[in-house]
């Protein structure tokens, strides 16, 4: 044998305490050679956990969309607090990157340096960074501490995978033990080394079989050969397979299906969660737009009521008007700054709240783009129409005699937007395409599983197994012989007399699928009263449009009359206050309702699970148009 002659050529040719050192540094140096350092064991997750990801993304989605778990180290939360020159609290709020350097750090190159579209955001020197809608979703997407958690739910859910995996796949074991002794008792110091090493691997196959085999090597013995006639090797092997309880694929791979469906979930979870932060993220922009609105209104409200009160004591210093009249209108001017104010205070509460919505300091200079709104209210002419935007002259012309029957005409479906498409037709699609209803129709079969599982330990227990173990012998020629071994054989039998814990377990198991049976049916009911919910809601948003654009159109002109009537004598000035507090009103209640529609047409979208948001967290809204050309969602 070429190993056993080299090791006694050796043998000849040094010392023994040369050999000695060789068989210490040895197995250190193979075994330091051999290993990964920790950056690389990393990169090797990070590898794993984004091949299975996008395979699994494919399998629930039809699509794959990177996910990225690193975070930027330009992101606009960042670049508000050292630009804008903010308030935090040390270096953790900048980011890990920036986290003070501590003893025995093991990965120098972590966190990498990783850039983003947030660089492109300019931030000018005491001014605020302006955003649209647009830009508001993707900044959400990229500094949300929510976002990002959810995105490393799905990363950890992919790594639990490989793990579960990793347990049928060849598992290799390896370790070195050297002990040097010293003796110093009698008249010369004895010194010895003993140094072995085992090597072994393992694996489970799915029918439940566990095989393992072993190498035991004595390498002092191997490379020297000390005076021995063996080469000190040993080799064992075994085998042990289930018959009845544990027995059976279903039974072994349970824990790998169930994280392959975790996995799943994880994936929908995080689909339906970006669904409905866009959604949210839009409703307080939205609110935002809205709010600055109301400013907006009620300066030109206060403006007006500043006006009246001047003319009003102008009219009773002249005489011209009664004290208690000059009152009310100075009454009103108090009010309207009051409102004026106030409507300033909860437009900042308004637009703080929001940036912490979007992950960014709450003091940060931010500003929204106000031309949505504008875009808001073109989206809404077309439900509006030309005939809400202003009232009939010739009503009053047309209008029947007061004793006349009266009729009342109930909302209807005419005039109605693209998303107020049929009930029966909505719930379909919801039905069909709601992620959430995906994973609860998933835990019902889980759950059917667990049940089959748990019966399986009621079992008795079968399992039969083997195993051989040989060395070499003492040939005098120093080699490798394995000639004789010793054999075991196993049959343990697990009679099922004590199973009260599996007996409960498994009565726990048939609980669970009742439950999982009845969360299938309250989300698919909850569901169902989403859904015609918003479709009321569209319906009663699209008549407030036009009940609402009228009342600004009649406010409007009731405001003017009424300054011209006080202004010549004909009318009394709290005329003119109910119209202005009127105009005030309608103007507020048409930007809510183009608010509130807007966010129907979103909320139907995302409920019915057709609201597609990418990575960037940009939305693809459905088209309607779609279900009548019959194509399949």
């Amino acid at each position: 044998m070429k190993l056993n002659l080299f090791s006694q050529t050796v043998g000849r040719g040094i010392h023994l305490e040369l050999r000695s050192l060789l068989t210490i540094l040895l197995p250190c140096l193979v075994a330091v050679s051999g290993c990964k350092t920790p950056p690389q064991y990393r990169r090797q997750a990070d590898e794993v956990a984004a091949d299975i990801i996008e395979q699994k993304q494919r399998e629930a989605l039809g699509k794959a969309d990177p996910l990225n778990i690193l975070r930027p180290s330009d992101l606009l939360r960042r670049r508000l607090l050292t630009e804008q020159h903010l308030a935090y609290s040390g270096n953790a709020s900048l980011g890990t990157d920036r986290l003070a350097p501590i003893a025995h750090w093991p990965d120098e190159s972590y966190p990498p340096a990783v850039s983003s579209p947030d660089a492109g955001i300019p931030i000018e020197p005491n001014a605020p960074v302006k955003l649209s809608l647009i830009d508001v979703l993707q900044v959400a997407a990229r500094n949300s501490p929510e976002y990002q958690s959810r995105k490393e739910d799905v990363f950890r859910a992919a790594l639990d995978l490989d793990l579960q995996r990793n347990n049928f796949r060849n598992i290799f074991r390896a370790q070195v033990d050297s002990q040097m002794n010293m003796d110093t008792t009698g008249d010369h110091t004895v010194t010895t080394v003993n140094t072995g090493g085992t090597a072994g691997v393992t694996r489970t196959l799915k029918n439940g079989v566990d095989l393992s085999a072993a190498l035991a090597v004595d390498l002092a013995n191997l490379l020297t050969q000390g005076g021995a006639s063996s080469l000190g090797l040993a080799g064992d092997a075994s085998i042990s397979v289930p018959l009845l309880r544990g027995a059976g694929r279903h039974i072994v791979t349970e824990p790998l299906t169930q994280a392959e469906r975790n996995l799943l979930y994880e994936i929908w979870d995080f689909e339906r969660f970006k669904r409905t932060f866009a959604v949210n993220v839009a409703r307080d922009y939205y609110n935002v737009l809205n709010q600055i609105d109301r400013v907006k209104n009620s300066e030109v409200s206060y403006r007006s009521a500043v006006i009246s009160a001047r003319m009003s004591r102008r009219k009773g210093d002249a005489g011209r008007m009664d004290v208690l009249e000059v009152d009310e209108a100075v009454q009103q001017e108090l009010g309207s700054r009051n409102n004026w104010i106030s409507t300033q205070e909860q437009l900042k509460n308004r637009l703080d709240s929001f940036k912490a919505t979007i992950g960014l300091p709450p003091d940060a200079l931010i500003e929204v783009d106000r031309a949505d709104l504008g875009q808001l209210r073109s989206r809404a002419e077309t439900v509006i129409g030309e005939t809400a935007a202003e009232p009939q002259r010739e009503a009053a012309e047309t209008a029947p005699p007061a004793d006349a029957p009266v009729t009342l005409e109930p909302a209807s479906d005419e005039g109605a937007g693209p998303y107020e498409i049929d009930e029966r037709v909505a719930i379909g699609l919801a039905l069909e395409n709601r992620l959430d209803l995906r994973v609860a129709v998933g835990s019902v079969y889980d759950a059917q599983r667990d049940v089959v599982v748990s019966a399986d330990a009621l079992r008795t227990g079968l399992t039969i197994g083997g195993s051989a173990a040989f060395a070499d012998d003492d040939d005098v020629d120093g080699s490798l012989h394995l000639t004789g071994g010793r054999y075991a054989a196993l049959l343990a039998l697990d009679l099922p007399i004590e199973r009260t814990a599996e007996r409960n377990a498994y009565r726990n198991s048939l609980i669970n699928l009742e439950r999982a049976t009845r969360g299938v049916q309250t989300l698919e009911d909850q569901i169902k009263l989403a859904i015609r919910s918003e479709l009321r809601t569209l319906l009663l948003s699209r008549e407030g449009l036009k009940i609402q654009a009228q009342s600004v159109v009649l406010a409007d002109k009731r405001v003017r009359s009424s300054t011209l009537f006080v202004e010549a004598g004909r009318r009394e000035i709290r005329f003119l206050l109910d119209a202005q507090r009127a105009l005030l009103s309608a103007q507020n209640e048409l930007t809510q309702s183009l608010v509130d529609y807007r966010m129907a047409e979103l909320e139907i979208q995302r409920d019915m699970g057709l609201l597609d948001v990418d990575e960037r967290g940009l939305w693809q809204e459905f088209s309607p148009e779609e279900i009548d050309d019959g194509t399949e969602q």
